[in-house]
């Protein structure tokens, strides 16, 4: 087995798989870390009215 590195193989899966995939994955990523931000931040704002 041939060792390829990193940054080669990265570029290489995205070659192959097109940049609309890509592309997918990280606005799907960015869209969920901004609702898992967004959540923790109102979370602390959240008071308890005794």
């Amino acid at each position: 087995m041939e060792h390829i590195p990193r940054a080669a193989w990265l570029t290489e899966a995205a070659q192959q798989q097109g940049a609309g995939n890509l592309l997918r994955v990280v606005l799907i990523v960015m869209i969920v870390g901004c609702v898992l931000t967004g959540w923790l931040l109102l979370r602390g704002y959240k008071r308890k009215d005794d």
